[in-house]
C-alpha cells in the first residue's frame, strides 16, 4: 500500500514524540524574552551549544505554536520542519561535533506563562508568572519536555522598568535598555527544562543567609510589608534543618521565594526560585490554621529531590514528590514537636485507609497516580523504609543517592539499589509491600503511630472502650479529661464525639481548652445549647480565623435575637487572604431584617465587586456560592460568573461551571444569562454558545 505524504508525516511526528534524543546533549541554553502582557505574547532568542555523541541526521526541540523568524546552526540558515509541537532540524551531525543553534520565535502561550492584572486599573497590580511543571515550558521556549535532557540555562527578561523580575539563578545585572530593564541571570548548573521559572511583577524582597551561607531572597508585594515575617517564620530554620538532616549541601547558587496571584498549585519548586500562591502570604493570626510553613519546606525539600535528581519519567514521580512531602513532614517535626507529626500523619493514614476501601488505592509504581498517592503514600513508604533500614543505613543510603546520581536522572530501582547497599538487605519485599501494591498498609501504620507516640495509643484504647455506644463517650472520658496532656488528643476526642457532650461537660472543656482545644469544640456542634451561648460568643475573641468564621455562623443561626451584636462585633474583621470572614460578614449583614438598612446597598456592591476577575478565585468562589445561596446575582456578578468558566485554574473553572449550569437550569435564570450575552467577549460567547446548546 503507498503511504500518502500527509499520512507519512503524521507517522514521523508520532515517532519523534515516542523518541529519545540520546544521539545529542544540549549542554547551554542563552535565552533572552521579552513579554508583550496586551497580546499575551512572548518574543524570544535563545541559543544552544550541544555536542554530537552518536551520527545521526535531524534533532528536535519541543515547541508549541511557535512561529520561528531565524533558526541558524553556526551562523548558517539551514533546513528545518515546524509541525507546531515541536522544530526539527535536517542536518548531517557528526560524532565528536559540537555546535551552536540560534532560534528566533514569537509564541502566543495558551497555557505555562500567565498574564494577570493587565485588564485592571489597580496599581501595582500587574504580575506576569510561569508554570511549567511536567512538560509545559515548551509552551514559551523551545526546550526538552524529556526531563532526561538537563541543560544549564541563563536567562535574560526584557521588561518595563518599574517591575522587578525573578528568575532562576543568580543576578547578574539589571541593565536599562532605552526605557526598558534587561534582567539577566546565571545558572552554574544543569537542570530539566520543566523547573524553568520567572515572575514580573512589583516586589520587595526581605534577604536571609543560611547558616552555610547561602543568600536567600523572600519576596514580597508592597502591601504585604506587615506579613513578611509570619508568611515566612521559620525559614532560615527550615533550610538549615534540611542541610543537616539530608547530609548534603544545598546544591546550587541561591535560593528564592515569591507569591504570585491565582497560582494553579500551592507552590512550584523551579530550581533556585520557588513560585507559590499569595494566599500563603498572611498574618500572625492566620499563622494558627493556615500557614506556609509546610509548603515552604516541601519546596525547598525538592531543590534536592527533583532538582539535583531528577525522575526519568513519572513511573518514578515517588522519588520527587514522597520525598518532599517526608522531609517537609520532618521539618515540622523539628519546628511543633512530636505530638504535631505523628497526628498528621495518623491524619494522611486515615485517608488512604478510606481510599484504599474504596477500591481507589494506587501504586506508587503507577505512574498515572493522583496526589494522595505520590504525596501521603509516599512519605509513608519512606517512613516505613527508615524503620526498616534504621536511622544511620537510611541517611547513609539518602546521602550516597544524591552524590551518585547529582544533575542526573534516576529510577526507584537506582535508589533502592543505594539502601541495599548500605543496608546489605534485600528490600524487594519492601517494594512489593509500599510500591507496588495499590492498598495502604492502615494496620501496619496503625501499630507503628501507636508505638512511636503514647496520645495516639491512648486515642485508640479509648475508642475501643467507647465502641459503637458513641453517647457513652463522656462516660468514659469526663473523669480523666484533665489528666489528659495532648491538645491532639483532646481535639480528636471532641471531633470524634462532642457532638454527644452535655453542656456542663463542654463548658469545663471551653474553659480549660487551648486554642486548638476550643475550636474542635464549636467545629463538633452541629447547634449551640443555650446553656453554652454566653461561652460560645467568647470564641468571636479568639485568635484563629477558623473559629471565629465558624462561630459567627452558628451563633447568628442559633440565637436570632442577638444577631445584630454578633455583627457589630465582627464587622472590622477580614479574615484569611481569601477573606472568608468579610464575605460571611456582607452575606449574613444583607439577610439581617433591619440590621444597618441603608447600608445594605454598598455592603451588596462589596460583596459582589469581589467576584472580580481581579480577586483570587478562592474569594471569587465564595462569593459565588454566598450570593448564589441568597439569591443575590446581579448582571455583574453572572458576567464574572461566565468569565470564571475560562479561568486558568481547572478545579475553579470546573467549579464555577457548575454554579453556571445550576443557574441556568432555571427559565428565568436562562433569560437573564441571555441578556447579558451582548456584554461577553467572543470566547466568553463560545463557551455560552457550546453550554446552551447542551
Amino acid at each position: 500500500m503507498k503511504l500518502s505524504p500527509t499520512l507519512i508525516f503524521f507517522l514521523f511526528v508520532q515517532l519523534l514524540s515516542a523518541q529519545v534524543q540520546d544521539k545529542v546533549d544540549f549542554i547551554r541554553g542563552e535565552v533572552v524574552v521579552e513579554l508583550f502582557p496586551s497580546e499575551k505574547k512572548v518574543v524570544g532568542d535563545i541559543t544552544y551549544e550541544f555536542n554530537v555523541l552518536k551520527d545521526v541526521d535531524s534533532i528536535f526541540l519541543d515547541a508549541h505554536d511557535m512561529d520561528f523568524t531565524a533558526v541558524l546552526l553556526d551562523g548558517n540558515t539551514l533546513k528545518y520542519e515546524n509541525t507546531t509541537k515541536k522544530l526539527v532540524i535536517s542536518n548531517q551531525f557528526r560524532r565528536g561535533d559540537s555546535h551552536s543553534l540560534k532560534l528566533q520565535y514569537v509564541a502566543y502561550p495558551k497555557q505555562t506563562v500567565y498574564f494577570l492584572g493587565w485588564g485592571d486599573d489597580i496599581p501595582g497590580n500587574n504580575q506576569i508568572w510561569t508554570q511549567g511543571q511536567g512538560k509545559y515550558t515548551s509552551h514559551w521556549l523551545p526546550s526538552f519536555d524529556d526531563m532526561i535532557e538537563k541543560v544549564e540555562f541563563d536567562v535574560s527578561v526584557l521588561t518595563a522598568k518599574d517591575h522587578k523580575v525573578v528568575a532562576n539563578g543568580k543576578l547578574k545585572s539589571s541593565k536599562q535598555l532605552k526605557d526598558k530593564l534587561l534582567w539577566r541571570f546565571d545558572m552554574k548548573k544543569p537542570m530539566s527544562s520543566y523547573l524553568l521559572g520567572f515572575v514580573i511583577g512589583d516586589f520587595h524582597k526581605k534577604e536571609l543567609k543560611s547558616s552555610s551561607g547561602v543568600p536567600i531572597e523572600l519576596y514580597y508585594e508592597p502591601k504585604d510589608s506587615l506579613n513578611v515575617e509570619p508568611t515566612y517564620r521559620h525559614t532560615q530554620h527550615i533550610f538549615d534543618f534540611l542541610e543537616k538532616e539530608i547530609g548534603v549541601p544545598y546544591p546550587w547558587q541561591n535560593y528564592k521565594q515569591v507569591p504570585v496571584q491565582d497560582f494553579l498549585y500551592a507552590g512550584m519548586e523551579n530550581t533556585t526560585c520557588t513560585i507559590f500562591s499569595n494566599q500563603y502570604v498572611i498574618d500572625s493570626t492566620a499563622f494558627v490554621d493556615k500557614n506556609y510553613v509546610n509548603v515552604n519546606a516541601h519546596e525547598l525539600a525538592h531543590q534536592w529531590f527533583g532538582n539535583l535528581v531528577t525522575e526519568t519519567s513519572s513511573e518514578h514521580h515517588w522519588l520527587h514528590e514522597g520525598f518532599a512531602t517526608y522531609y517537609a513532614y520532618l521539618a515540622e517535626k523539628d519546628l511543633f514537636g512530636e505530638d504535631h507529626f505523628y497526628w498528621h500523619l495518623l491524619g494522611t493514614a486515615e485517608a488512604l485507609k478510606s481510599f484504599s476501601e474504596d477500591d481507589q488505592g494506587e501504586a506508587l509504581r503507577n505512574p498515572g497516580a493522583g496526589s494522595l498517592t505520590f504525596y501521603e503514600k509516599g512519605a509513608w513508604a519512606l517512613m516505613m523504609l527508615h524503620k526498616r533500614v534504621g536511622d544511620f543505613n537510611f541517611k547513609q543510603g539518602i546521602r550516597n543517592y544524591l552524590q551518585k546520581y547529582a544533575h542526573q536522572n534516576v529510577t526507584i530501582p537506582d535508589f533502592m539499589q543505594e539502601m541495599e547497599n548500605v543496608s546489605g538487605m534485600d528490600l524487594s519485599n519492601f517494594e512489593q509491600e509500599w510500591l507496588e501494591d495499590p492498598n495502604f498498609r492502615y494496620a501496619e501504620a496503625q501499630s507503628f503511630l501507636m508505638q512511636k507516640n503514647t496520645s495516639i495509643k491512648q486515642f485508640f484504647e479509648l475508642k475501643e472502650k467507647i465502641g459503637e455506644q458513641t453517647e457513652t463517650a463522656e462516660n468514659h472520658l469526663k473523669d480523666i479529661w484533665g489528666s489528659l496532656e495532648s491538645s491532639q488528643l483532646k481535639q480528636h476526642l471532641v471531633l470524634e464525639y462532642g457532638n454527644h457532650f452535655s453542656s456542663q461537660f463542654l463548658s469545663t472543656i471551653l474553659q480549660t481548652g487551648d486554642l486548638k482545644v476550643r475550636q474542635a469544640v464549636v467545629l463538633s456542634m452541629v447547634k449551640i445549647p443555650s446553656e453554652l451561648q454566653q461561652e460560645a460568643e467568647s470564641l468571636l475573641l479568639d485568635q484563629s480565623y477558623t473559629t471565629i468564621e465558624s462561630a459567627l455562623y452558628k451563633l447568628w443561626g442559633d440565637f436570632p435575637d442577638n444577631r445584630e451584636k454578633y455583627l457589630d462585633e465582627t464587622e472590622e474583621l477580614e479574615g484569611f487572604p481569601n477573606k472568608n470572614l468579610r464575605v460571611l460578614w456582607l452575606t449574613l449583614a444583607l439577610v439581617t431584617p433591619g440590621y444597618n438598612t441603608g447600608m445594605k446597598p454598598s455592603y451588596f456592591e462589596e460583596l459582589n465587586g469581589y467576584s472580580g476577575p481581579e480577586h483570587h478565585f478562592e474569594t471569587r468562589l465564595l462569593v459565588f456560592q454566598y450570593l448564589s445561596s441568597i439569591g443575590g446575582y446581579n448582571d455583574e456578578t453572572l458576567k464574572n460568573l461566565v468569565e470564571a468558566c475560562g479561568h486558568h485554574v481547572w478545579h475553579f473553572k470546573k467549579s464555577a461551571r457548575d454554579i453556571l449550569k445550576e443557574f441556568l437550569k432555571n427559565e428565568d435564570g436562562l433569560a437573564r444569562v441571555k441578556a447579558i450575552y451582548p456584554l461577553l467577549n467572543q470566547q466568553e460567547k463560545q463557551y455560552l454558545d457550546k453550554t446552551l446548546g447542551e
